[in-house]
């Protein structure tokens, strides 16, 4: 029987948010893999933990998951924990997790402490429906298709960005998406949390000035539905009815379907699509 992988979610700050499952299983499993073994020795060492440790991170993610997977397979059970927070997110750890499900081993999430939703409940913005966008790419091109599709998101949005990249990161996102409300949260659950709420071009203001420091998680507003809405209204004012029917019929719509589409895209009744097609025929 292969044995089982425990994504085991650790504090991002404060060390009373350890759950006591957490505690136990570090102490029973035959190895911890970790992202920076220095890091974790110092958790280990508070909670009395003597586990062996192996190291997993973002340059040996394959190699060391090919590995740790040979060893589930022969019984050891491994837990895998991030330097702070809850395992696979933003985290090397969906790649075990993926070979995991593969091979068929069990794997299970011990939850905790993640610094997204520790922001978005501090944020004072919409929590009912939230995208996470975690860290941009390096790649510029990757980031511009990025950017363009956040600017048409009408979810509440979570970045995470270190100090040093920080204003940069808002001045694209503020010439991406237009002026929008922002929440930017720091040092979350330690002595000295931050949660500042602003606009994109209040916290460039602020910035500027004050050197960013500490790791931020970036609350961002998404596009107002209305706004939206009365967008794609007027884009599709530009087109005949015709036109517009046309562009739903080319997708493999009936043409019933599409009169339909047609008439909530352009705010009226169905009634008034056809009227219009019946008249003109």
């Amino acid at each position: 029987m292969p044995g089982t992988l425990y994504l085991c979610a650790t504090p991002i700050g404060n060390l009373g948010d350890m759950t006591p499952r957490v505690v136990e299983t570090l102490q029973m499993v035959d190895v911890i893999a970790a992202e920076d073994t220095r890091n974790s020795i110092k958790l280990l060492n508070h909670f009395e933990i003597h586990t062996p440790m192996t190291s997993y991170h973002e340059y040996n993610k394959v190699e060391k998951a090919h590995q740790l997977v040979g060893q589930l397979l022969n019984g050891q059970n491994i837990a895998l924990i991030t330097d702070a927070g809850t395992p696979a997110i933003s985290d090397p750890g969906e790649v075990l997790v993926q070979m995991c499900q593969e091979q068929g081993i069990p794997v299970t999430s011990l939850p905790g402490a993640a610094a997204c939703i520790t922001a978005l409940t501090l944020s004072g913005l919409s929590t009912r429906r939230f995208c996470f966008e975690g860290f941009f790419p390096a790649d510029k091109k990757e980031k511009k298709e990025i950017l363009k599709e956040l600017a048409q998101e009408s979810r509440t949005m979570i970045l995470y960005e270190a100090p040093h990249h920080l204003v940069r990161t808002l001045e694209e996102l503020y010439e991406a998406l237009g002026e929008r409300r922002i929440t930017l949260c720091r040092e979350l659950t330690k002595k000295f949390e931050t949660v500042f709420p602003t606009t994109l071009k209040g916290a460039l203001e602020f910035y500027k000035e004050q050197e960013p420091r500490g790791e931020y998680v970036l609350v961002l507003e998404g596009r107002s539905l209305e706004e939206k809405r009365k967008e794609e209204q007027d884009n599709w004012a530009g087109m005949t009815i015709e036109e517009h029917m046309a562009f739903y019929e080319g997708q493999g719509m009936d043409s019933k379907t599409a009169m339909k589409q047609v008439a909530k895209d352009r705010g009226v009744g169905k009634r008034e699509i056809y009227g219009y097609l019946h008249g003109n025929q």
